[in-house]
């Protein structure tokens, strides 16, 4: 495969392991992986924490969907690590699917908890009780995860080889499924025009 919609794309809530997950898959594929907040705050010449202080949720929101929206219509093989709030929409849904397979790396409140405490950078969760919050964000995200997902790899107390199987498989199935749709199509094609 190689064109439009020929991505790996990483979602899941905050914590859940994205950026190490698409590191590391990275190596394994030997494709660029890319983070979408990164390339958001590189754009904006300021950090998440500064775009929801000064714009806003919503004006973020809309970033990442312009940008998904980009990443979808570009010709080139990567792996995206999405935000943990960009699935929420219901415009990003349908772009998400549209710019590969979507795998939602999914994790218990407690894990998630674990993973983020003590840090700074995630306005969302700067309150009283973070896992409280975790688990109220998580319960309001999990339909929209699982809605988009094509693939569900859970990774608590999941070894990371067996994460980055998990995901090189279902990658090899979506690739090895496309080649086989082009050449049933090839074949039908070959068929019509000798009738």
């Amino acid at each position: 495969m190689n064109g439009r919609g020929d991505n790996i794309v990483l979602i899941g809530f905050m914590g859940s392991g994205k950026t190490t997950v698409g590191l590391k898959l990275s190596y394994r594929l030997r494709m660029p992986v890319e983070d979408t907040d990164k390339l958001i705050e590189r754009r904006q010449g300021i950090s998440i924490s500064e775009i929801f202080a000064k714009e806003g949720e919503d004006a973020f929101r809309r970033m990442e969907t312009e940008l998904l929206e980009e990443i979808g219509n570009q010709e080139y093989q990567r792996i995206f690590s999405v935000g943990g709030g960009t699935p929420v929409r219901q415009e990003n849904r349908a772009l998400l699917k549209r710019c590969g397979l979507v795998v939602y790396l999914r994790a218990r409140p407690e894990t998630l908890y674990e993973r983020l405490q003590g840090d700074t950078t995630r306005p969302l969760l700067q309150c009283e009780n973070p896992l409280a919050r975790i688990r109220e964000l998580l319960g309001e995200r999990q339909a929209a995860y699982a809605e988009c997902a094509d693939v569900t790899v859970d990774v608590d107390d999941i070894p990371m080889e067996e994460i980055l199987e998990q995901i090189t498989d279902a990658w090899d199935q979506r690739d090895a499924l496309a080649k086989n749709t082009f050449e049933d199509e090839r074949l039908t094609r070959g068929k019509g025009e000798k009738t």
